[in-house]
C-alpha cells in the first residue's frame, strides 16, 4: 500500500486500544484512541422533505480528519454517508424533488426509513456491531411499503492507517404488490443513477482523484463499473489527505457495480445497483445489498486501494446470515 511521505500532508495515528460504541438517545458513536470515528444518527430531527432517514455522519479517519458533509446548501438532503433511493415506486427515499417525465419536480412523495429497534449493539472489542430493524413509510402514509434488517460493523487497522465500515441492508416488500426501483437515468435523465450508499465529501474534497483498479481520473469515471472505487481528497486547515475505498460485494445485484462519482461540483461515490436499469422488487421479496467503506489516511494510489478493498473481503467483518 502507498501513502504519500508526511511532508505532503499524510498523519499516521498510533496504535490505540479497542473501539467502543456508546449509544444516546437519537445517535450511536464510535471511538477509537480517542477519536470519534463515526456518529450514527438513528432518530435524525430532518424535516419531511429531506426524507428523513439514519445516516453517519461526521464520519473520521484515524487522525481525526472529517471526510463527510452534512446539509450542504447545494444538496441539503446529503446526508454524510446514507443509504438514499430516489425512486422507489411514485416514493422518494432521497429527499427534494423527484425527476419523473423529464424534469426535476417537488411533490409530496419524500418517505421516511424510520428506525424500530436495535437487535444488536456490540459496543467494545476489536469489532463493533449493529443490528438494526427500520421501516419505509411513504410521505402522509401510515404503514410501510418496504421491512429493512440492516447490519453495520466497523474495525480499525492501525498498521494500515485506516479503518472499515461493513454496511448491509436487506430490504423486504411488504406492500402487497411489485415495487419498480430505479433512478433519475431510468426516468430519461443521463448519467444522474444514483440511488444507493450513497456519500457526501467534504467542500474541499471538490477536484479530487477518482481511483479504480483501471485508471484514475475524475467525472469521466460516471457509470463505469468496476469492483471497487476509491476517492481521495485534501483536507482544509491541515493540508492533509483522506482516501475513500468503496468496496462491492461480489454477491450484490449486477455486480461489478456501476458507480454514480462526481469531483467537480462536488465529491460524492454512489455504487449504484439501478444506475440504468429498473429492478422490479416483487411482492414478498428479499433484496440483500452488502459494502465495504474503508477511511485511510493520507493519498493513496491503486495498488494501496486494492490492498485495502481485499483485506475489507478477507476479513468479512458481518459474516454470513444477511437475512
Amino acid at each position: 500500500m502507498t501513502q504519500e511521505p508526511a511532508s505532503q500532508g499524510s498523519a499516521k495515528p498510533e496504535p490505540a486500544g479497542s473501539l467502543t460504541l456508546a449509544r444516546g438517545e437519537t445517535a450511536l458513536t464510535a471511538t477509537y484512541g480517542g477519536t470519534e470515528l463515526f456518529r450514527y444518527v438513528y432518530l435524525p430531527d430532518d424535516p419531511q422533505l429531506e426524507s428523513p432517514r439514519p445516516y453517519f455522519h461526521p464520519v473520521r479517519t484515524l487522525a481525526g480528519d472529517v471526510v463527510t458533509l452534512y446539509r450542504p446548501h447545494d444538496h441539503v438532503w446529503h446526508k454524510g454517508i446514507a443509504l438514499s433511493l430516489p425512486n422507489v415506486g411514485t416514493d422518494n427515499f432521497w429527499g427534494g424533488v423527484t425527476f419523473r417525465a423529464g424534469k426535476y419536480v417537488q411533490v409530496n412523495n419524500d418517505g421516511t426509513m424510520r428506525h424500530e429497534s436495535f437487535d444488536t449493539v456490540v459496543g467494545s472489542g476489536d469489532v463493533i456491531r449493529i443490528g438494526e430493524r427500520l421501516s419505509w413509510v411513504p410521505e402522509g402514509a401510515a404503514t410501510a411499503i418496504i421491512a429493512e434488517r440492516r447490519r453495520v460493523a466497523a474495525t480499525a487497522w492501525p498498521d494500515a492507517g485506516a479503518w472499515c465500515l461493513a454496511f448491509e441492508t436487506t430490504l423486504i416488500n411488504v406492500s402487497g404488490r411489485p415495487i419498480v426501483i430505479g433512478s433519475p437515468t431510468t426516468e430519461g435523465r443521463p448519467n444522474a443513477g444514483y440511488g444507493g450508499l450513497f456519500w457526501r465529501g467534504p467542500r474541499s474534497f471538490t477536484g479530487g482523484t477518482v481511483i479504480t483498479p483501471g485508471q484514475s481520473g475524475g467525472d469521466e469515471l460516471m457509470g463505469t463499473r468496476w469492483p471497487w472505487l476509491a476517492f481521495t481528497g485534501r483536507h482544509d486547515g491541515n493540508g492533509r489527505s483522506s482516501t475513500l475505498v468503496f468496496r462491492d460485494d461480489p454477491e450484490n445485484l449486477r455486480h461489478p457495480a456501476q458507480w454514480f462519482v462526481r469531483s467537480t461540483p462536488f465529491g460524492c461515490v454512489c455504487p449504484a445497483p439501478f444506475f440504468d436499469t429498473e429492478y422490479v422488487f416483487a411482492d414478498g421479496a428479499f433484496l440483500t445489498l452488502r459494502y465495504d467503506v474503508v477511511i485511510a489516511d493520507g493519498a493513496l494510489e491503486a495498488a494501496g486501494c486494492g490492498d485495502l478493498a481485499d483485506r475489507a473481503a478477507g476479513q468479512d467483518l458481518l459474516g454470513e446470515g444477511g437475512q
